[in-house]
């Protein structure tokens, strides 16, 4: 029994631990800032070919390749903005994880907010409506109070023979 939990638990290590593997790089950096300015940059900029991942986690010879020009473009000293400048020329806003609040990206940055307090409002009219109409309570006609009364009568005459 110790054996079999041994096993899986050792197992279940192993998968963890490869789940979380990027790929490297062996770039060689001026200094330790550049490095981590490139590897923050290449975060923030999406991989044109796999279009879900960033360029970090991307094993594509085009993220890898970007990747590269990124980490030159750092180390010849050009700014996080001239950087990205760069790669929204080349590839367009698609590259950018973040975009950027404009004009053309007005529904992708408020579609969530206005989808959610449409949604709200169907749901408080929805809601209210069913609160604020009461069922009318009309009276019965003294027909229909007869003809109510001799089915209660009845039904209290077949509950009885059941019982007996």
């Amino acid at each position: 029994m110790r054996l079999w939990l041994t096993a899986i638990l050792f197992s279940l290590g192993l998968l963890s631990i490869g789940v979380n593997a990027t790929p490297v790089d062996t770039y060689e950096f001026k200094s330790t800032e550049n490095q981590q300015r490139a590897i923050a940059l290449a975060h923030e900029l999406r991989c044109p070919q796999c279009q879900n991942q960033d360029l970090v986690d991307s094993n594509s010879p085009v993220a890898r390749d970007l990747r590269l020009e990124v980490y030159k473009m750092v180390d010849a000293g050009q700014s996080d903005d001239e950087i990205i400048q760069f790669m929204t020329s080349r590839y367009g806003d698609f590259v950018l994880y973040k975009p950027k609040l404009e004009s053309k990206t007005y529904v992708l940055w408020m579609g969530p907010f206005a989808l959610l307090l449409i949604g709200l409002a169907i749901g408080f009219v929805f809601i209210r409506k069913q609160r604020i109409t009461p069922e009318k309570v009309t009276e019965l006609s003294k027909e229909e109070q007869k003809q109510l009364d001799a089915l209660l009568k009845q039904n209290k005459v077949d509950s009885k023979e059941e019982k007996e």
